[in-house]
């Protein structure tokens, strides 16, 4: 039998035009295995809408949970996505299927192919009475107007909240509107009301979130991303470097950093570190060991980024086991 690299059964709605607006996966499954691999694999292979017989049969041999029996008795649009490999997304339902991997916590940010998410994502505008198609909205608007009621329009985006299909267990979150689905956030993570957390990011937690998570950038275990901090993304400038910061590490207010960071990092308030950036090195003796480009502590644990206040020079104290002295480091002296 085929190995399968990943099943979701869920739940899409479409646009009056017949566009699939989104998909919802109560339990999306990671490497399905024994009897419900079997089943699963008479599906076809990519997105297929399946039948009530199909999805009851699918959930009695998982044991239930894999939908619910009310959303199999009350929707028409049961879909079935069966992924044999993780390559380039293929269809809306693929799209959200990967979201859901990382917002169920089954996948880590990065681990997952999703080139073609963007052309597969539909903008929509996300209101009260849920996803509306942008070209159908003026009409939705004017219906509740004609009945009396109020259609609130959220946002206009490609990525929905996160907590109107997943609320992954042990997190706070106090502003619901600022965690994409496909974030990841970790047990003991606490998202403060500025915290933002982008798709294909997240805090592997504990962590306290009060700055911005950019695609492709994860907070190790322990960290603080101070109030307004922010790191530099994939989509944002970063090319591709992928940005992560380690364990136990502190981001000041209004500071941010450009490069990967190692674990026990601290970067002063106000001060955002990029990768061209010159800063002098001094360990722990205040002895000055060189001066390099930041790009060169890439990945570095045991750094203390400061700036000196006289000159407003950026220092980066550290010991000398943390820093390797070579050529390199010299070569800016």
């Amino acid at each position: 039998m085929t190995d399968i690299f990943a099943f979701g059964l869920g739940v899409a709605r479409y646009s009056d035009g017949g566009t699939m607006l989104d998909c919802f996966y109560p339990r999306p499954l990671l490497k399905p295995a024994g009897e419900l691999a079997q089943i699963i694999a008479e599906l076809p292979t990519g997105t297929s809408e399946i039948n009530s017989d199909r999805a009851q049969k699918l959930d009695q041999v998982y044991g239930g949970g894999l939908i619910s029996k009310k959303l199999i008795e009350s929707t028409q649009h049961l879909v079935a996505v069966r992924l044999e490999e993780d390559t380039a997304i293929a269809s809306t339902a693929e799209a959200y299927l990967k979201l859901h991997l990382l917002s169920h916590r089954l996948c880590l940010p990065n681990s997952l192919n999703l080139d073609g998410i963007f052309a597969h994502l539909p903008n929509i505008a996300w209101t009260s009475a849920g996803p509306i198609a942008v070209e159908e909205l003026p009409d939705a608007i004017a219906q509740a107007h004609i009945d009396n009621t109020q259609l609130e329009v959220f946002a206009v985006d490609k990525f929905p909240k996160m907590v109107n299909y997943v609320v992954p267990a042990g997190v706070r979150i106090a502003d619901a509107s600022r965690i994409r689905l496909g974030a990841y956030l970790g047990d003991g993570t606490t998202v403060m009301h500025e915290g933002f957390v982008n798709f294909n990011a997240g805090a592997l937690g504990p962590n306290m979130v009060e700055g911005r998570i950019s695609q492709g950038v994860t907070l190790g275990s322990g960290s603080d991303l101070g109030g307004s901090a922010s790191t530099m993304g994939t989509l944002s400038g970063g090319g591709n470097i992928k940005i992560s910061i380690g364990e136990n590490c502190l981001i000041g207010a209004n500071a941010g950093t450009g490069i990967p960071l190692g674990d026990r990092c601290t970067i002063e308030a106000g001060l955002y570190i990029t990768a061209g950036m010159g800063v002098s090195l001094v360990d722990e003796q205040g002895t000055v060991l060189g001066s390099v480009k930041a790009r060169e502590l890439a990945g570095k644990s045991d750094m203390l980024f400061i700036r000196d206040s006289q000159n407003g020079n950026i220092i980066c104290r550290t010991n000398r086991k943390a820093i390797e002295l070579n050529d390199q480091l010299h070569k800016h002296n």
